[in-house]
């Protein structure tokens, strides 16, 4: 059985490294945005949080469906939730300029936008959310990802490029 977490910075590589992961290894995978978020049908309202304990039955009931698993995000208050399941971790802690480089170059995500022009339209406040993640305190931030990374006792790697040469 495989329970990876991989966690980051936006940009910094998660979905890619947690795809490449399903390829390879044929196990399962959640992002966790699909449980982090309540959906909405207005195109024009921002998107709000889940109650955590809403989240935490998604994450479970996906825990319980699969014994061999990569879960991916950046919301560090789920990951707790995850963690103790998890027998390997992986922090992609990357410069912000490289996580900046690849959400630009990030292709449309229809799981999250209704079109790529909205999610061009998002970009700029994604890229200053980017540029504030050594600054932030809140459970998006490194300091909330070092602090999980630093607590893990498992098997746990950090990678500080996402230069493929470093991850093989």
């Amino acid at each position: 059985m495989t329970k990876i977490v991989v966690f980051g910075n936006s940009g910094s590589g998660k979905s890619t490294l947690a795809k490449n992961l399903v390829k390879v290894r044929h196990i399962a995978h959640l992002d966790l945005d699909a449980v982090a978020w309540a959906p909405s049908n207005a195109s024009s309202s921002p998107p709000s949080r889940l109650l955590i304990s809403e989240s935490k039955v998604l994450i479970e009931t996906f825990l319980s469906k699969n014994t061999s698993w990569v879960i991916e995000g950046c919301y560090s208050d789920l990951l707790a939730e995850v963690l103790p399941y998890a027998d390997e971790l992986i922090f992609l802690n990357l410069p912000i300029n490289l996580c900046v480089e690849n959400a630009k170059a990030r292709p449309w995500e229809p799981h999250k936008y209704a079109s790529k022009q909205a999610q061009d339209a998002n970009l700029s406040m994604l890229l200053d959310w980017i540029k504030d993640y050594e600054n932030r305190t809140d459970t998006f931030s490194k300091q909330s990802h070092q602090a999980l990374y630093d607590s893990f006792e498992g098997t746990k790697t950090m990678y500080t490029s996402n230069s493929h040469s470093e991850r093989q």
